[in-house]
This record gives structure tokens, sequence and C-alpha cells, in this order.
């Protein structure tokens, strides 16, 4: 593990230091912005990695990585996807899928620990976790990094020991085993609160909370329509055999140009199905009937389809590395 932040990376981490979308009022401003930062990131950090989830945001960040590494010749880093056990069965056919077309490495962070206890009880979600039956390692995030008393916890992702031992404990191991000196990741400014005020080059240096290294973050400027803006005018048109060149944007599942298939589209089907937001299958929720491009994305909330407790500790989970 490297036990010093990359020092050799000459990035400013400074850069967006008290912007917001605002700074950056057209499509083509915020994709200008995120070649220069994907760029950056490619060529300054000698192991970086892109964490996927397969949501909308990742698969964007990816998407510019890919177009970077081409234009300047440069390498696709691998694809860090933390499973953690609670998946929609879409999103993992999703990104096996768009691995295989576009060629990625992927790396499948778990905290087995956790998964080899639910498998050996036959745990649902809900189901409580002994703790004393867990490895060294999780009784230390459990007890000294988050300080929690109780002797179980539930085996839920959208809770504050859950959330923090399925997705961060596996997330800093990933980092660790592979030594990942820079994270590239696809969160914006617009999202949350707890990360409104994070700048594009962003460091992690703290060895007794994570593996030092940088996060990277692309495409903080972009607010939720402009995603999906460029999503339908210029990834799928780029990506896509038979997309019209000059865009186009469905209005369901089945409005597609001929010879288009949804399996074709680098966009989860989980969003022509009315979710705004991807979490864990059994805490998230559609928002509409509508896809999600089409909703009311002014007036309503974005994660509104998500559990609550996970995003009412947001700020706490972040300080422990999460994303």
């Amino acid at each position: 593990m490297a036990e010093t932040a990359p020092d050799y990376a000459a990035v400013d981490y400074s850069d967006g230091d008290g912007e917001d979308p605002d700074e950056y009022p057209h499509i083509q401003d915020k994709i200008e912005k995120a070649i220069e930062v994907t760029r950056e990131g490619l060529a300054e950090y000698e192991n970086p990695a892109v964490m996927w989830t397969g949501g909308k945001d990742s698969t964007l960040t990816l998407y510019f990585i890919k177009e970077v590494a081409d234009r300047f010749d440069l390498e696709v880093p691998p694809a860090v996807f933390i499973d953690h056990y609670q998946h929609f069965d879409e999103i993992h056919d999703f990104v096996d899928h768009w691995a295989d077309e576009w060629d990625l490495e992927v790396i499948y962070a778990r905290n087995e620990d956790v998964g080899e206890y639910v498998d050996k009880h036959g745990l649902e979600p809900g189901d409580d976790i002994d703790i004393a039956d867990l490895s060294e390692h999780n009784q230390h995030h459990v007890r000294e990094i988050l300080e929690y008393e109780e002797d179980t916890f539930p085996f839920l992702l959208d809770t504050y020991v859950g959330n923090h031992l399925l997705k961060t404990v596996a997330l800093n191991d990933a980092l660790e085993e592979h030594d990942i000196d820079g994270v590239i990741s696809g969160v914006r400014w617009d999202e949350q609160e707890a990360r409104a005020d994070e700048t594009f080059f962003s460091p992690r240096h703290d060895p007794d909370i994570y593996p030092p290294h940088d996060r990277i973050q692309p495409i903080l400027q972009f607010d939720e329509a402009a995603v999906w803006e460029a999503f339908w005018n210029f990834v799928v048109p780029d990506t896509v055999e038979n997309f019209p060149e000059e865009g186009y944007v469905p209005e369901a599942d089945d409005d597609l140009p001929e010879g288009v298939e949804q399996d074709d589209i680098p966009i989860s089907p989980k969003y022509f199905a009315g979710f705004r937001s991807l979490g864990s299958e059994v805490s998230t929720e559609k928002s509409d009937e509508d896809p999600a491009w089409l909703q009311d994305l002014e007036g309503t909330t974005e994660r509104a389809g998500r559990a609550q407790d996970k995003e009412d500790l947001m700020e706490r989970l972040r300080d422990l590395g999460y994303m």
C-alpha cells in the first residue's frame, strides 16, 4: 500500500473551489472541462482507476475517459465496481455487457467477509449480522472507526454501518490491493449538499482512514439535466450504430430509431423504467413512470426514490472514504 500521498501528481487541488454548475452555462463548457480534467487525471497518476456503478454519472465519466484516452494516446484505466450484494440484477447485466463491449478491465470490490457471513447464515436484507463473528478488520472499522456499540447491525446497504462495510471498506481494500493512486469518479456538485464543496482534484491523504490517493472528478460541473443532454446528443450518437448523429431523445423504451435496441444504448434500463437514482434493490424505488430524463428534473429531488438513512449520514460517510 502507498504510505504517502501521490506527490508526483502535479495537480491543482483548488481547481473548482467555490464554483458551481452556473460557472459552466453551456453543455460545451461542461464537456470541455470534463475533457481537461480527465486528460490531466490520466496523465498525472501512475495507477488510476475509474469508479463505475453502472449509473448514468459514472458511465458518462467512463465515456469521457475512453474518448480522452483514444484522442491523446493514453491508457484506459481499470473500472472498480463495488459489489455490495444488493444490486438490481439489471445493474450486473449492464456492467457485464458494457465491460465486454468496451473491452474494460473490471475490478470487483467486495467485502467478502460480510458476504460469506450472509451466505453461511442464509440472510436476507434487513436480517442482523453479529459483529463478533466478523473478521478483526471489519470489527476494527465498526468499533474503532465508526464507534458503533451495538452487538449487531442490519444487512442493509443504506445504513451507517452497512454502507461503510459493504461499500467504503470494500473500496478502500481494493485501492490498497491494486495500489491505486487516483480514483476517477462521477460525483456532481448539485447531487448532494455533502458534495457541493468538492474540487476537481481532491486529496484523500490520511493513511489512518484510507490508502492515500486523490479523487479526480471530471463531471462536477454537470447537473442532472446536463448529464442526459450529454448522453442523448453526444454519447449515444457517438457510440450507437444507426442512432441519429444530430441526437434524439426517446420518450419510452420502445421509442428508439429504427435498427436500435435498448441493449445497444449505454444507459441502464432502470432509467427507462422510471428510476432516477440507482441504489440497492431493497431500498430504491422508481420516482415516476416516465423515463428519468423526461421527469420533472427541476421541481423534484433526484434521489427521492432512495432510502434516506444513508443520505442523512452522507457527510460522515464521505469523511470515512465514501464517494
